[in-house]
Formats: C-alpha cells, structure tokens, sequence
C-alpha cells in the first residue's frame, strides 16, 4: 500500500487543531479556579466546578462517543454472528447516564467531593480506598486502550507507516495537552472532537450508500445478500448473556472517575444531572453514522471494491470495518477528511482516561493515603508524572490488544463487579463498613475472574449453568481455540453477590462487636468501634472549600420511629436538602 499524502495532510491539520485548541483552552482558563480559593491541583481535575452547559454537553458526551465507540459499534453491526441485535453500547451507555444523573450525581456533587474515589475513602479508610483504585485504574487504561487501538487500525488504513509510531505520536500529543491544560483542555477539545465526528462521518455516509458495490441496507437488513442479515437476532438460549451485557454497559458505566470527573466539575447539582441527560441523547445521535456505515459493510459486494475479493471477516479486519468502507467506498477527498476527523477524535479521547486515572492516583493514593502535608505543587507534579505512566501503559496495551469490542467489553467487567455495588453502598446503605466492603470486594473478584475471560485467554474455573464450548478458527492461520462460553449472567450475578455481601458482612461485623460478642481489640480494620481512628479519613481533608457543610457529609444517624426501610435506605443522598444548604450557605458567605 501506497503512502497517501493527502491522507496524512489530513490527519497532520486534524493533530495540529486539537493541539492548538489543547493549548489555548489551557491558557485561557490557567486562573479559572484558583483565583477563587481553589487549590491548582483541584482546578486541574475538576476545572475549577465552573464547566458551562454548552462545553459540559460536549465533554460529558465525549465520555463514552470516540475512537472505541463508533469503531465498535459499526463492528458489531458488520460482524454475521452478531449485527445490530447485539451493538448494545449506545443504548446501554446513553441508559448509563440517565440513571447516573437520576441518583448518582446529585450526591455525588452536592457533597463536594473530587474524585470518586472519597467517599470510599470517606468511609471505608485509605486502605480500602487503595485496593479500590485497583479496579479503577485498570478501567481507565482498559479504556484509552481500546481508543488508541481504534487509532492504530484507523491510520493503518490511510497510510502505509508504521503502526507503532503513530500510536505513540498520538497519545504523546494528547498527553502534552492534558498535562499542560488538565479538565479544560480536556473539556474543550472534546467539543473538536465530536464536530469532527460527527461532520467527517455524516458527510462520508452518502457517498458509501451511493457506491456502486453496496446493495441497498433497508433489504440486506432483512434479507441474506452476501451475509446474514445486520439487524441481527437474539437467539433464546442467548438470552440470558444478552442481557449480562447490556447490564454491565448500563450500570457499568456509571462508577467511572471519567465521567464524576464531569459531574464534580459543574457549577451545581442540578447541573450535573442536566449534562448528564444531555449526553445520553448526544450518545445516541452519534452512534447513527456508526450503525450505517457498519450496515454499508455488510451490505457490500467487496469484489466490486479496490479492498479485494475476500470481505474483511474472513481476514480477520472486522474490527477496521469503519475505515475500510471510508476508504474503499468513498472518494479520496471524503474518505481523507472523514478518517483524519475520526483520528483527531481517537486522539483527544485518550485523555480523558489518562486524566482521570493521575487525579485518583495523586489525590486518593498519594496525598490523603501517603502524604497528607503534600504541597499543592507536589501534587501538581505527582498529577504530571502519572499522566505520563498511565499513558504509556495504555500505548503499550493499544499495540497488543485484539478486538476493539472486546476490549471495550473487558474495561467495564471490573469496574461493574466491584466498584458498581461498593457505590451504591456507600451512597444509598445505612450501616456499611470496611469489612463488608473487603467481603464484597473478594466475592465480586472471584466469581468475575471464576468465569474466565476469553480475550485474555484465561480459562474458567468455575463453570456456571448452561456453559458451553465453541471452537473458534482463525481465517488467516486457521488455528483452532476452543472457547468457553458461559452464557449464564455471572457477571450481574457477581455484583449482586458483591452488594449482598458487603450489607451482610458490613450488619453481622457492627453487631458482632456492639454487642460484645467479639472483642474491641479485635477490631484491626478499625471500622466499627474506633470510630475516630486515623484509618477513617478526616471530612476535613476531603473537603476543604468553605462552602462544604461538614456534617452534611458525615453518616447519617438513625432517626428515632424511623421505617424499616429507612434503617437500611439513605434516602437522603436523593434530596435536595444538601444542595439547598450548599447553596444558602453561599449566600451567607
């Protein structure tokens, strides 16, 4: 393959406006916060909580629409075993915002907190806050991961130049950016982003359906043309593991730094939710162009098309499915400026992630676990160097990783099983401790890891009910694996049991040691009768804007003639007593 300059001029105009709107938001907003009291370091992860509706829309919207989105979708759509039945991403993602913004983000926001990971370390200690941001940060680099590798198979269609060069190219510019600019230019680069997204695809779309290859979607979306039809179908016995995956994208996709990192930057509450709203429609719009183009590829007599004879599934290309037809099917001009949009979208999408994963290591490991006299420099720097670690980590992940889809799919089983259920808890359940939430941390891993993971090769050792066997043969090299399939819903299983466990074990530990039963100084976690302990984290260093009513955040006491429901339910995280306080308190101020 030819190297296509006009190709690269493409991607080179597309890098260099993404920098430059890096850089200039960056400027721009370089006081924005700290002028008001706000530490730098504060005002670097969530932007100084002045984030407008208009930038908000965009940047919350771009929390899940990149690189691994419109790539994956328009797989999945292509893919003859799977089609449009089983492209669950954008219902179950724009689904995963309306329920964050209905429950998660009031709470969240309302208390002032800057990362997710505080209420954790709120309550349950900064050693259970550590083995917290484990998960999470292997999320996040999950994450950029699938986006980089979006990009790889991207710009190896364009030009002939190697991969891994691009790659690295790329995620260094996106870490200059974030680095220089944190949350704004994060923020503003998002709004690049999803214009070129959304006007590179939508212009490439009627060129595609008008090639002279592609037999019309409305028929082959029904009707076997040259494969099955891209509507897809859920067989029944496929029921079950249709709707573990579509659970772990919907509530998967709330506990996740990158988009409370969006939450905690706006102005209110109120607003949180609002932006939250917004990108689920958003999320839904911009999945459209995916859905056709990846019908457009099943509907396509390749044989007609400069790619060759022997469709992309057979080569093993599915996951390139979307560039392909770009490239192949629409003129040059079209194509260039549709794939150079789509890899400056790839590239400003990695550093939300990477963003996202230096805030909770800087403030949640390094500075309330390790060194709570830090410095704000020394934050600011620890923030800085991390950004580079965690971004090489995910460069290194996006030059070995397989299917975009499935690793989409692997960077939220994680964070579902473990981090879902340990937020509900410390949000909504009266009552839980560390040692409920160690219990449901061990059983949400275990019956995860039991049921093994394809992708990574790694084999179940617990087999759930209805498991089967499947060979699955390589086109290229025609190597056989033999997969386990577990079509049971062990994944919504794990987390149910991770939830029910840390309740449990949370009530059994509180009543064990109230009681007298078990010893005071057998309490090693200090989670129950040290109620002072230093383990506990202190409100005053998670908060320190004066506008934040201390006992707003503390537990909630247990009020005399209280329902039952009441006893378990902190119905109060779903008010909206705590933003009022916020809010007159500022008017007092």
């Amino acid at each position: 393959m030819a190297l296509h300059l006009e190709g690269l001029l493409a991607i080179v105009i597309f890098y260099v406006l993404i920098l430059f709107v890096g850089i200039w938001a960056a400027w721009k907003n370089k006081n924005s916060g700290v002028e008001g009291g706000s530490d730098q370091s504060e005002s670097i992860m969530v932007g100084g909580r002045d984030i407008g509706l208009f930038v908000g829309g965009f940047t919350m919207t771009a929390t899940w629409v990149g690189g691994g989105y419109i790539n994956g979708t328009a797989e999945y759509v292509y893919l003859p075993s799977h089609g449009l039945a089983w492209a669950q991403a954008p219902f179950g993602y724009a689904l995963s915002l309306v329920v964050g913004g209905l429950f998660f983000a009031k709470p969240m926001r309302s208390r002032g907190y800057v990362t997710m990971l505080d209420p954790f370390q709120q309550l349950y200690g900064k050693r259970m806050g550590g083995l917290l941001f484990i998960p999470a940060l292997m999320g996040e680099i999950f994450w950029s991961a699938a986006i980089l590798s979006a990009l790889g198979a991207t710009l190896s269609v364009i030009v002939d130049i190697n991969i891994n060069i691009s790659v690295m190219i790329s995620a260094l510019i996106a870490i200059f950016y974030t680095l220089v600019g944190g949350l704004y230019s994060v923020a503003y680069t998002d709004v690049v982003q999803l214009f070129c997204i959304f006007v590179g695809l939508w212009i490439s779309v009627p060129f595609a359906l008008a090639n002279p290859a592609v037999s019309d979607i409305g028929v082959t979306a029904v009707k076997r043309v040259f494969q099955t039809p891209w509507l897809g179908t859920i067989q029944p016995s496929d029921g079950w593991m249709w709707a573990d995956n579509f659970c772990l994208l919907m509530l998967g996709g709330i506990p996740w730094q990158v988009y409370f990192q969006r939450v905690l930057s706006a102005s209110s509450a109120t607003y949180a939710q609002v932006l939250s709203f917004l990108a689920a429609f958003g999320c839904l719009v911009m999945a459209i162009p995916s859905v056709l183009i990846g019908a457009i590829g099943a509907s396509t007599d390749w044989n007609q098309t400069s790619y060759g004879p022997v469709p992309p599934m057979e080569k093993d290309e599915s996951d390139m499915i979307l560039p392909i037809v770009l490239q192949h099917l629409c003129p040059p001009f079209v194509s260039f400026f549709g794939l150079g949009a789509v890899s400056a979208a790839v590239m400003s999408s990695a550093d939300s992630s990477i963003l996202s994963a230096s805030s909770m290591f800087a403030r949640n490991i390094y500075q309330l676990a390790f060194r709570q006299s830090a410095s704000d420099r020394e934050i600011v720097w620890v923030m800085r160097v991390t950004i580079f670690v965690f971004g090489a980590l995910a460069t290194a992940m996006a030059l070995l990783t397989g299917t975009v889809y499935g690793l989409w799919y692997l960077s939220s089983d994680l964070v579902y099983v473990i981090i879902f259920p340990q937020l509900i808890s410390v949000l909504f359940i009266k009552g839980t401790n560390t040692y409920g939430s160690v219990a449901g941390y061990v059983f949400g891993l275990l019956l995860r890891i039991g049921g093994g993971e394809p992708y990574l090769r790694l084999p179940p050792f617990i087999y759930y009910p209805g498991w089967t066997q499947e060979e699955k043969v390589h086109h290229l090299t025609k190597e056989v694996e033999h997969i386990v399939m577990q079509r049971f819903p062990f994944k919504t299983v794990a987390m149910l049991a991770s939830l029910l466990g840390n309740a449990v074990f949370s009530y059994a530990a509180k009543y064990l040691f109230e009681s007298g039963t078990l010893s005071p100084k057998y309490d090693f976690l200090d989670a129950v009768v040290s109620k002072h302990s230093k383990e506990i984290m202190d409100k005053t260093t998670l908060v320190g804007s004066d506008n934040i009513i201390l006992s707003e955040m503390a537990p909630v006491k247990p009020r005399i003639g209280s329902s039952l429901a009441g006893t378990f339910m902190n119905a109060e995280a779903l008010s909206d007593e705590g933003e009022t306080t916020n809010l007159r308190t500022r008017e007092e101020l």
